[in-house]
């Protein structure tokens, strides 16, 4: 992973995780990462343990002055690592629910297929709660739907790891959501784009005291207002998306 073509690092978008942040921090740091961490407008308290973390060696640190959005936090990470001369940018959340044991797997599949995005789709353990699991569905759906495809295993789980060359081109050219609907919605436009995937499953697990920045309505009402616009994106690229179904 010393060649030039292939220099990765990860990206952590925070939102008050100042209790969570340091132990994900350093399981990257131990992977040889370089880690740019975005606060998205982190309390003050929180602010202070992102601000002693981001003294370390081979960590960096994008602040949003004001909360924008998980999508917008990772989208800052994204250009940063880009600009710094970054070939590949693993997503990492900073609640510690993903299980970062897998990170050098991701990264080995990535530097195999480098044109690809390495996508995480979750095995819950028993802490999952039942709610959103099931709520998760009515998403599959609809990117299955978007999609004309099955081809996507989960939209919405933030481990995967970015070509950014490919992703910044969908990003200059798109205005995507900037909430929870980004995981999804970059996802099916890169789709559309015929971007490679790679799907490589990731244990999930849900810590009692975990901190959930999920807004019921705030964040229904976005997730289906984006589910609504790519539909309507579908219908226009449909010719093209059963062509390459069937002679892909």
């Amino acid at each position: 992973m010393d060649d030039d073509w292939f220099k990765p690092c990860a990206v952590v978008p925070v939102y008050n995780h100042e209790r969570s942040l340091p132990a994900v921090l350093s399981t990257l740091l131990a992977d040889d990462l370089h880690c740019i961490l975005v606060d998205d407008g982190s309390s003050a308290a929180a602010a202070e343990v992102i601000d002693r973390l981001a003294q370390q060696q081979s960590v960096h640190l994008v602040r949003h002055a004001q909360n924008q959005g998980k999508g917008a936090a990772v989208a800052s990470g994204l250009r940063e690592a880009h600009r710094l001369g970054f070939s590949h940018a693993l997503q990492v959340d900073a609640d510690g629910q993903h299980d970062l044991g897998t990170v050098p797997l991701f990264l080995d599949r990535a530097s195999q297929a480098p044109d690809a995005v390495i996508c995480g789709y979750p095995q819950y353990d028993s802490s999952v709660p039942k709610g959103r699991l099931y709520a998760r569905y009515l998403t599959h759906i609809w990117v299955w739907i978007n999609t004309l495809s099955l081809s996507i295993r989960d939209s919405m789980c933030g481990f995967r790891v970015y070509p950014l060359r490919q992703t910044l081109a969908l990003l200059d050219s798109t205005d995507l959501g900037k909430r929870m609907d980004f995981d999804t919605e970059i996802l099916v436009r890169l789709h559309w784009r015929q971007q490679p995937m790679v799907w490589l499953p990731t244990s999930v697990h849900y810590p009692a005291d975990g901190i959930s920045h999920f807004h019921l309505w705030r964040d229904n009402v976005l997730i289906s207002s984006m589910h609504a616009r790519l539909f309507g994106g579908m219908l226009l690229r449909a010719p093209k998306l059963i062509w390459s179904r069937w002679h892909g």
